[in-house]
């Protein structure tokens, strides 16, 4: 079995034996906050007991932190399984997504059954969301699914095509679904969320993952009418979240200024990683997330050769509208920048 995502450090170990840098991964360049840590082993106490399955305190937590009520908020295993909830809840017809974007999207609506329709992004064009994707918004598809910023390009759709989408799909009787897992790393304000008491056609997946580096713990959550948040708790088992994980959560929202430290680091860094790869040949998109979208014409094995260095990439080989040449890479503290960019340069040097 191959793992189509990062951060597969037990395979990438079978290839380089020594320290490895995980540039695979888009992770709140920092790591996770120490009260955090703390939060999830003291939890450990507990383990003889079940964990809340309803998450009530960390639904109350995550309530105050986005502004919205408990009742329109579940909490999974990861942002990944609210994904595939909701995919079993709404069972679609047919789904339209962009083309890149996040594999999982696709992955899981195939397992219902679901048409999945694309709409393709242009690269003269930055892979930007525009107007364009309204043209394709037609019946009979039943979920569009928009990732912003976008997963691998790290564009972001703007608040106005995203409300002409919204209302759109509300002509037609469709469902949107925004990822905002990378939003708070990339700026400030309360994404979508404002609009969820107005439409509720639409969904937010967000995940406390990246913006607070905790993927061993998988903690998502989605934002969405009580009547559908209602069905995606009914797919599945209980205790879906364990008692570490939540935890953690309530610790998590008792620091909103974490995702605001990482944009600072990330809004330095991010240009100056830009221009490395710049000048060692690659084509790289202007992204406004943690990570970047790079092409190196006609290289398809960069990946498997920074390994052997020390350091493992995203091959974005397996998104539909790239190919074997495109890599992601995330953006880091400036000591793990420069030596990707060492290493990159060595390699390209021969």
């Amino acid at each position: 079995m191959t793992l189509e995502h990062g951060g597969d450090l037990v395979s990438a170990r079978n290839i380089c034996s020594g320290e490895i840098l995980d540039l695979s991964v888009n992770l709140h360049p920092m790591g996770p906050p120490p009260q955090v840590m703390e939060a999830a082993r003291d939890a450990l106490e507990h383990v003889k007991a079940y964990p809340d399955p309803l998450c009530r305190d960390l639904r109350q937590a995550i309530a105050k932190k986005d502004g919205v009520s408990p009742e329109q908020i579940f909490c999974g295993n990861g942002a990944a399984e609210v994904i595939f909830r909701l995919a079993m809840a709404l069972r679609p017809k047919a789904a339209l997504l962009t083309a890149p974007t996040f594999s999982e999207y696709e992955g899981a609506l195939v397992q219902v059954g679901c048409d999945c329709r694309f709409h393709v992004l242009r690269q003269e064009e930055n892979f930007d969301v525009t107007e364009a994707i309204l043209a394709d918004i037609q019946p009979p598809v039943e979920l569009v699914v928009l990732c912003s910023p976008n997963n691998p390009t790290g564009r972001l759709v703007s608040e106005d095509l995203l409300l002409r989408v919204l209302d759109r799909c509300r002509e037609i009787g469709a469902v949107l679904m925004v990822d905002e897992c990378f939003l708070p790393l990339a700026r400030e304000g309360r994404g979508m969320a404002p609009y969820l008491a107005d439409y509720p056609e639409l969904f937010l997946l967000r995940a406390f993952t990246k913006t607070y580096a905790i993927p061993g713990l998988r903690l998502g959550y989605g934002l969405g009418a009580p009547e559908l948040v209602e069905r995606l708790m009914a797919w599945g088992p209980c205790w879906n979240v364990s008692g570490p994980a939540q935890a953690a959560g309530l610790a998590c929202c008792e620091l909103p200024e974490w995702p605001t430290e990482g944009r600072k680091l990330l809004d330095a860094q991010r240009p100056l990683l830009t221009e490395g790869l710049t000048r060692l040949g690659c084509q790289v998109i202007p992204g406004a997330a943690n990570y970047l979208l790079f092409r190196l014409t006609g290289v398809a094995d960069l990946k498997e050769r920074l390994l052997r260095r020390g350091v493992l990439l995203r091959s974005c080989a397996n998104y539909r509208g790239l190919g074997p040449d495109w890599y992601r890479v995330a953006v880091g503290q400036a000591e793990n920048n420069d030596r990707f960019l060492r290493i990159l340069g060595a390699e390209l040097e021969g």
